[in-house]
Formats: C-alpha cells, sequence, structure tokens
C-alpha cells in the first residue's frame, strides 16, 4: 500500500517538474521528460527508503538498483502496451494493462533485489 501511494506521490512530482522545466523555464519536452521523470525516480526512492521500507539510512547503491528497478518496470508498461495495442486492444485500456504490470515488476524487483536484502539486515538486527 505505501509503495503505491510513494508511486502516486512520483506521479505529482513528474508532473509538476515537467511543467515547470517545459513551459515556465522553455525547455526542450524531451529533456523536460527526462529530468522530471529523474526527479520523480528520486523522490520515490527517498520516500521508499524511509517510509515504506524504514531502513535507516540513504545508499546510493540502492538509488542505482531503484533506478535500473524503475527503469524494467517501464520496460514492462511499454511491452505490454505495445503488445496489447497490435493485437487490438484500446490503447488506454492497454496502457492501465501495461501500468499494473509494470507496477508489479518494478514491486518485486524493489522488495527482493533493492530493498531485500536491506530489510533482512533490518529485521535480523531488532530484537524480538
Amino acid at each position: 500500500m505505501k509503495f503505491g501511494a510513494v508511486g502516486c506521490t512520483g506521479v505529482g512530482v513528474n508532473t509538476a517538474a515537467l511543467y515547470v522545466l517545459s513551459h515556465e523555464l522553455g525547455l526542450p519536452l524531451a529533456a523536460s521528460s527526462a529530468v522530471a521523470v529523474e526527479l520523480a525516480v528520486i523522490t520515490n526512492y527517498l520516500l521508499n527508503e524511509h517510509w515504506t521500507f524504514g531502513t535507516r539510512r540513504v545508499s546510493v547503491r540502492r538509488l542505482a538498483k531503484f533506478n535500473l528497478a524503475s527503469l524494467a518496470g517501464l520496460g514492462i508498461n511499454v511491452l505490454i502496451v505495445w503488445s496489447l495495442t497490435q493485437v487490438g486492444f484500446y490503447f488506454l485500456l492497454a496502457n492501465l494493462f501495461g501500468i499494473a504490470a509494470g507496477f508489479a515488476g518494478n514491486y518485486a524487483l524493489s522488495m527482493i533485489w533493492v530493498w531485500g536484502k536491506a530489510l533482512w539486515r533490518e529485521m535480523s538486527s531488532t530484537p524480538c
């Protein structure tokens, strides 16, 4: 639940940053979008690090892993949208399936690969 809420926050960060960078500062749309996505990923990482997974310190290694997990989620999303539209799905319906699959992939990678060992260390160092 927290992971999903953080994702929604990322949508807000991405949208606000995209607007400011492209509309207010006049940067090209592609550059604005890339920066907005990375700002959202960093924000999501920090929120997940402290709130969702409750780890005690920020890790550059976990940030890099989270970036890769987010990229994998994006890839899953795009692949699903493209595949479903090729077989006749309406693109917005295909997008909902893509979002769900991308979210699931990102969540699984985050739980197992990004924060898995950190969570295990945190749990094993906590007295019962």
